[in-house]
């Protein structure tokens, strides 16, 4: 065995070692329904032999435990744990619960001494521990809660036996709190399936257009140049695309150094609105910078231009045909940029989701002028990593208003994205 997987080897066993020396003084400490808690969740982590061994030993123990020391600080150990530990008896009866568990059945002034169908409706909660008092242990159980906050456990129960003749005395429920995780999966599964939704569109195009090239229609003149300025132009969106996933993962993952500085607020704008003008006057949108000339902001001038590009970039796209664009400046507790445009407005249910990935108001316009739907997640990321926020106010028909606010403080610390 080499050298370093050695030493990793007898790491882990002085962890397993001590970990288990723990448990065992906690143990030998605890009395009554705390030590039957403890034990069933050795058996959970460990198996029953280690269970039973630290039984057995902490019985032969008890009478020399300190008379100064009480089961309370064990108690209120059990009690602040994250998980949720409930304790039934053959009739199905609560006989202990820590009150993470108490607090999942907020139902009820108190779950002890009442049976499992008096506190919850929930089938799989009931299944599970009637398996556990029939001696099956159940594990992976899905279990989620009415309240408006939606949480959502995994439950793992297993039966308890009695240490003469291994008859099964009741079980144990440890709930896990899986709602973050759960949260976060459904957020990857949805972006994978947004990005596979965004790549697939152009990438259809591309390849229907280049199979009409070459059954022939390369030599039709007529059509040629218009399917090849299709085709690039669809390549180019699915290079925006992946540019955006490849700089939104960057930001999110804090790979992304900030440098700030002091910025001229009305240089930086001014420079953002002259590389928008083609596109304002294709619209023909007025773009006013109303900024003072003397403003400075403490940023990271790169990642200033890039929130304002965005931001201007979406006032021009969604105005009305004439409308117009203004930038202003104001400095209270926080310096406060906003880019206030004069287009229709968007809908207040909307509002809430606007600066998440993907999401669009008008999913047909936005692909039609080639937004990739992740502009808006940037913005509130870079904002966030300077210790800011972008918020967005809208009224039907009057237009829309976003503001990105920067701490003015220059002793402040950056926030991670």
């Amino acid at each position: 065995m080499p050298q370093r997987q050695m030493v990793s080897s007898r790491l882990l066993s002085l962890f397993c070692v001590a970990l288990t020396a723990a448990f065992l003084a906690l143990a030998l400490l605890a009395t009554g329904t705390i030590r039957s808690i403890l034990m069933a969740a050795f058996f959970v982590a460990f198996g029953s032999c280690v269970a039973v061994f630290i039984l057995q030993l902490s019985a032969r123990a008890s009478v020399a435990k300190s008379q100064g020391f009480s089961g309370e600080l064990l108690s209120s150990t059990i009690n602040e744990m994250r998980e949720g530990l409930v304790v039934i008896d053959i009739d199905m009866r609560i006989v202990a619960a820590n009150q993470t568990a108490q607090r999942l059945f907020a139902n009820v002034e108190s779950p002890l001494e009442r049976r499992i169908t008096e506190i919850t409706r929930n089938p799989a909660i009931y299944d599970a521990f009637l398996d556990g008092v029939r001696g099956t242990e159940r594990v992976g159980v899905k279990v989620e809660t009415r309240d408006p906050d939606r949480r959502i456990f995994d439950l793992r129960v297993v039966p308890l036996r009695g240490l003469t003749n291994g008859k099964i005395t009741g079980a144990l429920g440890v709930f896990f709190d899986v709602t973050r995780l759960e949260r976060l999966e459904n957020v990857r599964q949805e972006f994978l399936s947004n990005v596979s939704h965004e790549l697939r569109t152009p990438l259809t195009s591309i390849m229907a257009l280049s199979e009409t090239l070459e059954v022939g229609a390369i030599d039709d003149p007529e059509n040629n140049r218009r399917f090849l300025s299709i085709i690039q132009k669809n390549a180019a969106r699915m290079h925006r695309l992946i540019d955006d996933i490849l700089e939104l993962s960057a930001i999110e993952a804090g790979n992304v150094k900030l440098h700030p500085e002091s910025v001229p607020l009305k240089a930086l704008v001014e420079d953002v609105v002259s590389s928008l003008s083609a596109a304002a006057m294709a619209r023909e949108i007025h773009l006013t910078n109303m900024i003072e000339p003397e403003v400075n902001v403490l940023a990271d001038p790169h990642r200033l231009m890039q929130m304002i590009t965005n931001l201007i970039d979406n006032a021009i796209k969604f105005n009305r045909p004439g409308g117009n664009v203004t930038i202003t400046f104001a400095r209270a507790e926080r310096d406060r940029i906003v880019v206030r445009d004069t287009g229709e407005g968007i809908p207040s249910h909307h509002l809430d989701r606007l600066f998440e990935r993907f999401y669009r108001v008008d999913r047909a316009r936005s692909r039609e002028l080639g937004g990739t739907g992740l502009g808006l997640a940037i913005v509130k990321h870079l904002a966030r990593s300077h210790g800011g926020e972008v918020t967005v106010r809208s009224q039907l028909g009057e237009g829309t208003e976003f503001t990105i606010e920067l701490p003015n403080d220059p002793h402040r610390e950056l926030l991670p994205s």
